[in-house]
This record gives structure tokens, sequence and C-alpha cells, in this order.
């Protein structure tokens, strides 16, 4: 079995920059891997260790950077990485960004039988990546996902979690899988894995190498815009009241009403 697993460094600080185009600086960024992809790829090492035979390809787009988050995808059990790379791809929004997500894993991972992303990253909260990668390559997809329950070579059982319940959904292969924060833990990454990472040779694919053209990447190929980027004002915080009975709520409640209605009565003689 072969499993793909998109992972997307976000800023480790609170310090974000903006370049001219309103969108985030990720050079330079102090960054970590998405929370919601580090389950996704839980989510494939569990499969592979179910299925040893399976084959975990780890695929990310960003700054040369980011090559370091995929050597600790390397250590932590994945098998092989790809880091889309390219001056071409700056700027690009979900539709951009899925369209060349999906082009490199159709050129370097064909016969794919499972992707693995997260349901949203901490840096967007978008949630549309995944969802249009499955789009581009015309494949099924389950989103919400809390735990995969049963894969064998043909389809995938898995657990949605929904507004108001669990539900229970099963796709053919191959298939595209959106994971939300699960139960298990995740696994730490061990002295055999670094080494491994240490070792491991990062294929780092420019615009040509997945076959894209120019028009389709980056700001070029990106129908939405930010068009402003504002840090939000912070509220202050509100009054904690703590009294020893019902009586002592209701009679402070109360006044301030009181004073409420007086203060409201005096803004309108003004």
């Amino acid at each position: 079995m072969k499993i793909v697993v998109c992972i997307k460094q976000v800023p480790d600080t609170a310090d974000i920059k903006w370049t001219a185009n309103n969108t985030i600086q990720r050079e330079g960024m102090e960054s970590i891997i998405n929370p919601f992809d580090e389950y996704a790829l839980e989510t494939a090492l569990k499969i592979k260790d179910k299925r040893p035979e399976t084959e975990i390809t780890v695929l990310t787009m960003g700054p040369m950077q980011a090559e370091e988050m995929l050597r600790k995808a390397i250590a932590r059990g994945a098998d092989k990485a790809y880091l889309l790379s390219d001056k071409k791809f700056a700027g690009s929004d979900t539709v951009a960004t899925s369209k060349t997500l999906a082009a490199a894993i159709r050129k370097f991972v064909p016969d794919f039988d499972l992707i693995i992303c997260g349901q949203f990253a901490i840096d967007g909260d978008t949630a549309q990546t995944g969802p249009s990668i499955a789009q581009y390559l015309d494949i099924a997809q389950i989103t919400y996902v809390k735990n995969v329950d049963e894969i064998c070579d043909s389809c995938v059982t898995v657990t949605k979690e929904t507004e108001i319940a669990a539900e229970t959904l099963k796709a053919k292969l191959p298939a595209l899988l959106c994971m939300l924060k699960c139960e298990y833990e995740l696994r730490p990454a061990l002295i055999d894995g670094y080494i491994t990472a240490h070792e491991a040779e990062i294929d780092v694919l420019n615009i040509e190498a997945i076959e894209l053209s120019a028009e389709e990447a980056g700001m070029k190929g990106s129908p939405t815009y930010v068009s402003a980027a504002f840090r939000p004002e912070q509220k202050t915080p509100g009054e904690k009241i703590i009294k020893n009975s019902a009586k002592e709520y209701a009679e402070f409640l109360n006044e301030k009403v009181k004073e409420l209605k007086t203060k409201m009565g005096n803004n309108d003689k003004q």
C-alpha cells in the first residue's frame, strides 16, 4: 500500500510578518508541522504498523527551510519526502496550492492508494486544500475523520465526526482523508529514526518537475487574494464576580441593571 501525507509548515510565533501581497512571510520564520497534519502522519504510521509493506511519502510546498520539517517526518517513520519549492509557487491560495500538490502526486506517486491531510491549517483555517486535491485527482474524499477503523486493498472504513454524532463511512480506494485531532498520542522519533532522517535524500521539485505552467501556480494561478491583513484588537477581559449565595448574585445583578439604565438615560439626554 502507498500512502501520501500532505503536511504544511506553520508559524510557531505570534510575531507574524506579512509580504507586500498580504500573505504570510514564511522564509526565515520559526515553523512547526501543522498540528492537524501531525495526526495525518500518525494515522499513516498506524496503518503501516498493521501493514508493514506500506510506503509513506510525505509532501509539502514551501521554502527550502521546510526540508527540516520533512526530515522530522522521516525520523518518525515516513519512507520518502518531496519538497515543492519554487518562487513561482509563492503567494498560492488554496486553489493553486491544491493544484500544485495534486500535480506532484500525479507525477511522482501516481500509484498511490491513500492521501491523508490535516483537516485545517492553523495559519489559514480554510479546510479547502485537502478536498481540492481530491477534486483535481478525481478520487473519493472523507473529511472530519477521527479514526481509520479498517483498511484493505480496495477500501477504507473511518469514523467521521459531525456536529450531532459520529458516523462510520466507507470509501473505495484510492481516496483522500482529512484528519481532525485524534484520541491517540503522537509517537516520538527514535535514535534510529533521526539517523535515517539525517541521511535521507529530500527530492526538491520545481514547477517544471511537476509539469505545471506558471499561470496555474502561485499568485498567477490564484483566483483569490488577500486585500488587507490586520491583527484584531485585544478585548479587555470581563469582570469576574464571586458571591456567597444566589441572593447576593441577584442583588448584584439588580444594581448593575439600575446603573445601566441610569447610564442609558443620561446618554439619551445628551
